[in-house]
């Protein structure tokens, strides 16, 4: 792959970069204000200019250290090849000695995926209750179901043709937040004193419920691993760029809904929320529409990512394969059905169960404090990596977990108000990856390898051998032997034992899952000439393995380089310059019951067994042709001493 062709063209530092990041990164944390300052006024019955500028400044720091600080300008360095995320950060440093780290890779990926399910949810219900302010009896939870099940449609076509638009969009809604806000502020400039970081000390010190003002507070920074996970999409330099913008447009309206809460303490309505509070009446409803169109971006942000996360995983073997799709040319642009649908049901689940937002922000945040804190974690470790001293990384360490774990324990009291829902869907997938990445650790272990030299002659006999009928001209076997000098037990028995298969060249392609995320390359090897070919293709973690397509293409440059004759070997065919057929064997190793395993692999095999009934086979998740493509299931191997030995009697 060129080098032009890693990265998305808005990588690159451009105002048209910016204006197209503004649209995909900012969808999340940019929507906060639709539910912030409501659910901190829910979080206290007491409301005072004390608590409000308090818990203003609450929310102005924590822009700051955490989305500021931690993510913008220190974790977006952590990029592997230019590309973010948890899971592109755990395979930059996997090859690191602790081997436990996959754990924490997978709580992190699994938390950030629950927290994508909510929130479409509750940012289409929030934008939505904004007509109850023209309308009392607006039907929030049919209207907001609606417009989640066409978003969800769509995305089997592709969001080329919208996604053009949501720059844009996102630019005239933070404008608009930003106008908003300062129009609130001009009413009450003493709203301004949030700044000083002391009225947030004093509310956290002198309020018992510090727990829910801070569990509401967090709501505020919750797309800020947004901005790690689309580095790859839209580049450093646009992200840092463009949250200037946004960060001073966010911190604009929530002044002016802190400055419009001051000035209505003595009659502030019951169940208000100061966002559409602060707009003019007549401006109410392109302010609705605005913020649906607002909450489809940021719910549109979140369906891509999590197709990008368990794209990720399938290739990290943390999850099991599923047919992918690509409904347009844009590069990294891919659909999920499996995924699609889970997040469909889940999201219309989480509207049906909660009913409204007030409900939803009992449950918002939970999950992806869980999150925040695994990348810290592996941030660590990859600071430690790159020679930081550790003078520098304890304080980093122990700045933002503790800031994390406070995060986490004021969250912990939304578990009974409905965080258990995020939890309970963050365990359940976080079982399955980690079941998967282990039952997979299993049957590795299990495998024979045998030197592959030791078979040349066999092979070139085979092929010799014209008493055997001819199986295929080329035959083409997947192996799993990383080095090339080996091969795994079962193919030469599937060759020379089962069914002995004569074909006039035989090849072994290895796929070869890289940690970095854009590697697009192979090798190739004849180890007997004319007979026996090796095929080694290096994919990175964020390459779809259409392995049909590839090898297509492999074969076609190795006859172009006539390094490979691809005519067929049969007299008729040949004289007319027909080319040769290809079959492909791929050997499915079957855990075996009867073997003796310790109680916790039986217990993992038996689990993967029944989870591998998510996925797709080998043959389509490759993209192969099942014209052409034999699966052969064989017994996993596993050397069993007997523990009673049959007598022989004579009759």
């Amino acid at each position: 792959m060129e080098a032009a062709q890693k990265h998305s063209h808005i990588s690159k530092f451009s105002m048209i970069g910016v204006i197209i990041t503004l649209g995909i990164v900012y969808g999340d944390i940019g929507t906060s204000p639709l539910y912030v300052m409501k659910a901190i006024l829910g979080a206290n019955k007491h409301i005072d200019a004390n608590y409000i500028i308090g818990a203003i400044s609450c929310i102005i720091w924590t822009l700051t250290l955490q989305t500021t600080v931690k993510y913008v300008l220190i974790t977006l360095r952590a990029d592997n090849n230019g590309e973010g995320g948890i899971l592109a950060l755990y395979a930059l440093i996997r090859k690191n000695k602790k081997k436990w780290l996959y754990a924490v890779a997978i709580i992190g990926a699994s938390t950030l995926i629950a927290d994508g399910i909510i929130t479409p949810a509750i940012t289409v219900v929030s934008a939505i209750e904004g007509l109850k302010g023209i309308n009392p009896d607006t039907p929030v939870v049919p209207i907001s179901i609606i417009i989640i099940a066409l978003l969800f449609f769509i995305q089997q076509f592709g969001t080329k043709a919208i996604g053009n638009s949501f720059g844009p969009i996102m630019v005239i809604w933070f404008t608009m937040l930003g106008v908003l806000g300062f129009m609130q502020i001009t009413q009450y400039a003493l709203i301004l004193k949030a700044f000083n970081p002391y009225y947030a000390i004093h509310l956290l010190i002198n309020y018992p419920n510090w727990f829910l003002i801070l569990g509401a507070v967090f709501l505020c920074t919750t797309g800020a691993e947004a901005l790690y996970s689309d580095l790859g999409h839209c580049g450093i330099k646009n992200i840092r760029v463009s949250w200037v913008f946004v960060k001073v447009m966010l911190i604009l309206n929530y002044l002016g809904q802190g400055a419009w809460v001051l000035t209505h303490l003595n009659n502030l309505p019951a169940e208000t929320n100061p966002f559409y509070s602060i707009m003019p009446e007549s401006f109410l409803f392109f302010g609705v529409v605005m913020a649906t169109a607002a909450a489809i971006i940021a719910s549109q942000a979140l369906i891509s990512g999590s197709y990008t996360i368990f794209s990720e995983a399938m290739s990290l073997n943390f999850w099991p394969r599923q047919k992918i799709k690509y409904p347009t040319h844009v590069k990294g642009q891919l659909y999920i059905p499996f995924v699609n649908s889970f997040l469909f049901v889940f999201c219309v689940i989480m509207i049906l169960f909660f009913q409204n937002s007030s409900n939803m922000e009992a449950a918002y945040g939970l999950s992806i404090t869980i999150t925040m804190m695994m990348t810290t974690f592996l941030l660590g470790f990859y600071l430690k990596m790159t020679k930081i001293k550790p003078i520098f990384i304890i304080p980093f360490m122990a700045v933002f977990l503790t800031i994390e774990l406070s995060f986490f324990t004021a969250n912990m009291y939304k578990f009974l108000h409905g965080g258990w829902a995020t939890i309970l869907i963050a365990g359940v997938i976080a079982t399955v990856m980690l079941i998967w990445f282990n039952a997979r650790k299993i049957k590795n272990h299990h495998m024979q390898f045998l030197k592959i030299n030791t078979y040349f002659d066999i092979l070139s006999d085979l092929k010799k051998d014209e008493s055997i009928s001819k199986y295929s001209t080329n035959l083409v076997y997947l192996s799993k032997a990383n080095q090339k000098t080996d091969i795994e037990g079962k193919i030469i028995y599937s060759i020379i034992n089962k069914q002995p298969k004569r074909a006039d060249h035989y090849w072994l392609l290895h796929i070869d899952h890289v940690d970095e995320p854009t590697t697009f390359e192979y090798t190739f090897e004849a180890l007997i000439p004319d007979t026996l070919f090796r095929v080694n293709l290096k994919l990175g973690f964020r390459v779809q393995p259409l392995i049909n397509l590839y090898f297509r293409q492999i074969v076609e440059e190795l006859v172009a380089n006539k390094e490979f004759d691809l005519t067929s070997e049969y007299p008729s065919l040949k004289k007319n310059n027909i080319p040769g057929d290809f079959r492909f064997i791929i050997i499915h190793r079957i855990y075996n019951f009867e073997y003796s395993f310790k109680f916790r692999e039986k217990v993992t095999m038996n689990l993967y067994n029944i989870f591998k009934h998510l996925g797709v086979s080998d043959v389509k998740s490759y993209g192969l042709d099942t014209s052409n493509v034999t699966v052969e299931s064989v017994p996993l191997f596993v050397k069993s001493d007997y523990k009673s030995k049959i007598k022989r009697v004579e009759i």
